[in-house]
């Protein structure tokens, strides 16, 4: 339990808005501090969507380009993780930003229920993306709602879809897909270590008040955990979580209770064998 935990930052996302936590970050320039406060608390990784200014999701080139920008100049070495995921657009234009390089990408590569819709990852869109991934040199962060999905993501790293030893996520709480439930759970973590093997990296979220259990889960386990308000705007029932930095600092006390260390930007990189910034030597300076 010695191994150093990558803490993810989920910190907008497509849903939650003001109304729902005064802290979801939505402008460029919010996004650009509620990260830098949750690197300073821990987070290494950054996982982002844009909004447009009413706070509808965004799949806008231009906004992540000035999102990836501002994060590169204030959170120097954080890894910078775009979503690709269907709720910011349709088709292609889920991709549209790869081109600008981000160090991962979300890459959901099976469709599933969610609260009130089908989420729809068809095989063609599927292996669209998992190609523009290998052209511009991003990782993929495979977004497993279902065990098939971890199953999925085996049989396009054996076709060469993926490069290296995928990273895994495992998604649990969403309404009408998988619950936080610890059997599944533990079963999701020897399929990783059976189809990748046992150093294999692997992360967990949990949706809602399902978070919390879920670093819990995750951090207990050997794994990475991911928190941040696009998952979850609460600390509990009576408090709304007043920044992402809360919520890391949450998921920093779960490592020090479990005896693990919160990872450094350095170890992050050299954990899912990801190239350090152009810079490394002035960051690490």
């Amino acid at each position: 339990m010695t191994k150093p935990c990558i803490i993810c930052v989920a910190i907008t996302g497509s849903l939650p808005t003001k109304a729902n936590n005064p802290a979801v970050p939505i402008s460029v320039s919010e996004q650009i501090e509620s990260t830098h406060e949750a690197f300073e608390a821990g987070a290494t990784i950054v996982h982002v969507h844009v909004r447009n200014d009413d706070q509808t999701p965004s799949s806008d080139p231009e906004k992540f380009a000035r999102l990836k920008e501002g994060l590169e100049k204030h959170c120097p070495g954080m890894i910078i993780q775009f979503s690709t995921g269907g709720r910011s657009g349709a088709g292609q234009a889920r991709g549209a930003m790869l081109p600008l390089r981000p160090d991962m990408a979300s890459l959901s590569v099976g469709s599933n229920n969610f609260p009130t819709r089908v989420y729809e990852n068809p095989p063609e869109l599927v292996d669209w993306l998992a190609a523009e991934m290998l052209t511009y040199d991003v990782k993929p962060e495979i977004e497993a709602f279902d065990l098939g999905h971890i199953l999925k993501a085996r049989e396009m790293a054996d076709r060469g879809q993926l490069k290296g030893t995928p990273y895994v996520q495992f998604v649990m709480g969403v309404k009408n897909s998988m619950p936080a439930d610890r059997d599944v759970f533990d079963y999701y973590v020897r399929t990783v270590r059976r189809l990748f093997g046992e150093d294999a990296p692997w992360c967990a979220a949990g949706i809602g008040p399902t978070q919390l259990t879920l670093n819990d889960w995750a951090i207990s386990a050997g794994g990475h955990a991911r928190t941040g308000l696009e998952d979850n705007v609460r600390l509990d029932r009576e408090r709304l979580a007043p920044s992402n930095a809360a919520l890391v600092r949450r998921a920093a006390e779960i490592c020090e209770t479990y005896g693990r260390p919160v990872a450094t930007w350095q170890q992050a990189r050299e954990i899912l064998g990801l190239r350090m910034p152009a810079s490394a030597g002035e960051v690490a300076a």
